[in-house]
């Protein structure tokens, strides 16, 4: 079956060598269709050096959110497969050989394992779940790949989402019914947080991001995997409990950002509802 590989980038230039290369050298067939949020570092550059050499890359300039960027890329994708990846990762030389066997009759989504480049305090902090019927919601779409029917069936990304849009949109395809499988050998390395403030940003997005489920999909507390949470596991440290305070303030600051009446508004109009 032919895989579209798509990847939202902007100023990527220091990781994007390494990222197609890893990619270049998978199971055929393939296309890599890179869309890319007017950087201007050099990336474009590096991607029409490689889609120079090798036809099956293909750069789309747009500057939307991640969800809307995804979406676009989805439309120009020749596969039956949709593959997800993201800029600063790289993968597996099996990757698409591990999609591949895994999205059968039987599944629709293969979500696969993902390792942090650089080992350090704040890499060792693991995601917290949200099950939602038969999987589990909060796989990242830096290494998650879905049939392109079902993807077009449940509308794609939902562009309201500013952060966890992908979890969003594992939620509403276990809602519909999609069946979702972990491959431990389907591997991607990824970026991980490199410093105190960057850890600090993505702890407060996420939880802004957490928020945002809820305001979209009601309570979701019973959905998490409240002790994973609060306890601690093997190699986590108490950075994990400093992520749960900076990703609280967050979930707060969703909670009171924006214009209230305009955002119901806006959820009333959606065609994402998942209810």
């Amino acid at each position: 079956m032919m895989i579209s590989i798509v990847i939202t980038v902007k100023n990527e230039a220091e990781g994007m060598n390494a990222l197609l290369d890893s990619l270049l050298v998978q199971e055929k067939p393939f296309e890599i269709i890179i869309v890319d949020a007017n950087s201007n570092d050099g990336t474009q550059d590096i991607v029409n050096s490689y889609s120079s050499k090798h036809p099956e890359i293909k750069l789309i300039e747009y500057d939307a959110t991640r969800g809307e960027s995804r979406n676009k890329g989805v439309k120009h994708a020749k596969g039956e497969i949709i593959a997800f990846t993201d800029g600063g990762c790289t993968a597996e030389k099996n990757w698409l050989h591990e999609i591949r066997k895994n999205l059968t009759e039987t599944y629709d989504i293969v979500a696969g394992k993902t390792i942090p480049r650089q080992q350090n305090a704040f890499t060792s902090v693991s995601r917290v779940e949200v099950y939602h019927k038969n999987g589990d919601a909060s796989f990242p779409t830096c290494n998650i790949a879905y049939k392109k029917a079902l993807f077009e069936r449940i509308k794609g990304f939902d562009s309201w989402f500013k952060e966890a849009e992908d979890v969003d949109l594992n939620y509403r395809a276990l809602d519909q019914g999609a069946n979702m499988k972990y491959d431990e050998n389907m591997i991607i390395y990824r970026k991980g947080a490199e410093s105190f403030s960057n850890f600090i940003k993505k702890s407060f997005w996420y939880g802004f991001g957490r928020k945002e489920l809820e305001i979209r999909h009601g309570s979701l507390w019973s959905n998490y995997d409240v002790g994973g949470m609060i306890g601690m596991k093997k190699d986590e440290s108490f950075w994990k409990y400093i992520r749960i305070s900076i990703a609280f303030i967050g979930y707060v600051f969703c909670i009171f950002v924006g214009n209230k009446s305009k955002t119901k508004e806006k959820m009333r109009n959606s065609n994402f509802h998942s209810h």
